[in-house]
């Protein structure tokens, strides 16, 4: 993000302006993944999903009896894509996560590996038995690549346990400028804490790692690795 907060500017255009050494952290959490999460509006920006390039990520997750590339879940409720996006053709498994009315269309589709459909409560996304329903499909290691909104639902039902920000050198400014956490915001006094595991400096940018401080009786004990 941006020195002052920001994960794109006012005109949401995909944000590039981290440097080589911050795409290689991203590929780094991205390898340690058994899967990884992102919005139908991240995905729109792009078009793509980052991939694992690496040879030496590749090697590790090979030794690891891992696949190559880890699950690229997209998180849509309308589920309406153009079907000639690059992400289609990237050699990636691909799932989509979508509400029950719009799985129909892609079910029978070769873009997609897998249709999962959400369960709801109250009117959104049921997190928790999301989650669920992800580790009976043998994912334990969940990486959300945004953006906002997708957080702040997971923030909301205090399913992430820990943050990397990645702190770029430029001012974007805009009151509608997205931030990592959208939706609804919190008081101060209820605020997520975080605890800072680490921090260091490469090059013009700062690179930290946060974990979601909770005490033991918050712990999601059914939803823990």
């Amino acid at each position: 993000m941006s020195a002052d907060g920001k994960i794109a500017d006012v005109k949401r255009s995909p944000a590039r302006f981290g440097s080589a050494q911050d795409k290689q952290h991203l590929e780094t959490q991205i390898a340690q993944a058994d899967a990884v999460l992102f919005g139908a509006g991240t995905l729109r920006a792009y078009g793509t999903t980052l991939r694992i390039t690496d040879p030496l990520l590749l090697q590790t997750r090979a030794r690891q009896g891992k696949p190559a590339q880890p699950i690229h879940i997209v998180c849509s409720r309308s589920g309406q894509f153009d079907r000639q996006m690059p992400f289609f053709r990237q050699p990636v498994p691909r799932w989509l996560l979508t509400a029950l009315m719009a799985a129909n269309q892609w079910q029978q589709g070769q873009e997609f590996d897998q249709v999962l459909t959400y369960p709801e409560q109250a009117g959104a996304i049921d997190w928790a038995a999301t989650l669920v329903q992800f580790k009976a499909e043998g994912i334990d290691r969940l990486a959300v690549t945004g953006g906002g909104e997708l957080v702040a639902g997971l923030l909301a039902a205090d399913l992430i346990d820990e943050i990397w920000f990645t702190i770029c050198p430029l001012l974007l400014g805009g009151a509608t400028a997205p931030t990592p956490v959208a939706g609804h915001g919190s008081l101060a006094a209820m605020a997520p804490r975080l605890e800072l595991l680490s921090s260091e400096v490469k090059g013009q940018e700062v690179f930290l790692h946060y974990r979601r401080l909770r005490s033991a009786s918050q712990a999601p004990e059914s939803l823990a690795p």
